[in-house]
């Protein structure tokens, strides 16, 4: 693949999936700004590797590996970083859209994380048990586990929500 060729269809994935693999990122870390970051990490490695995984067909699942396993290392790691804080004020530095501020995915940052990724592979990217135990480096049984207490907890912040 020649560099303009390669660069010109990882820019057209970027364009065409860069919202959603955001959205993603977000469901998984709770946090936009560390959403963004995530993204940036995964789009980065994503290029290095291109050839190869435009070549297999795979991008998005790689890219969303990627975001999964960057989001583990910063909490496996949270102690050895330096933090670097962001100045508060009034707002947030972009409207959120309706439906990132829906009930649902408040409900989801409020799961345990292991149990929000499980839920959030699974159900709403719609991997199989056995995608979803790869993709997070866990046993299958671990996976039903964590996904079934998830959607429980769901189901029970959902109905306190409705309230």
């Amino acid at each position: 693949m020649r560099d303009d060729e390669r660069e010109a269809s990882f820019t057209a994935f970027v364009t065409a999936r860069r919202d959603h693999l955001r959205r993603i990122a977000y469901a998984v870390c709770g946090d936009w700004h560390t959403a963004d970051d995530l993204v940036q990490t995964a789009l980065v490695k994503a290029f290095v590797a291109w050839p190869r995984i435009r070549c297999e067909g795979n991008e998005e699942a790689y890219v969303r590996r990627i975001i999964v396993r960057a989001n583990i290392d910063r909490h496996r790691r949270a102690t050895n970083r330096e933090h670097v804080g962001v100045p508060e004020h009034g707002g947030s530095c972009e409207p959120e859209p309706v439906e990132e501020r829906s009930a649902l995915l408040d409900a989801l940052q409020n799961l345990p994380a292991m149990q929000r990724k499980a839920v959030l592979l699974r159900y709403w990217l719609g991997m199989s048990t056995a995608e979803t135990a790869a993709e997070l480096g866990i046993a299958e049984g671990t996976v039903k586990s964590h996904a079934a207490r998830g959607r429980e907890r769901l189901q029970a912040l959902l109905a306190d929500a409705d309230r």
